[in-house]
């Protein structure tokens, strides 16, 4: 996903994108939506959340 789309999810989620670069803006989305800020950590290794709309990038 872009910076565009990433912002625009942000938006819509009521998170202020401002300068926060990628991996800050949608850790920002998913402390916003109550799930665990997790993007761009090791948690991908064992992550369970096949419906993650990061999993793509996170990866």
């Amino acid at each position: 996903m872009n910076m565009e789309q990433i912002k625009e999810v942000a938006k819509d989620r009521g998170v202020k994108p401002g300068k926060l670069k990628k991996v800050e803006l949608i850790r920002a989305i998913q402390a916003a939506e109550g799930n665990p800020q997790c993007f761009g950590t090791e948690q991908i290794e064992r992550c369970g959340e096949l419906g993650c709309l990061w999993r793509e990038d996170c990866k």
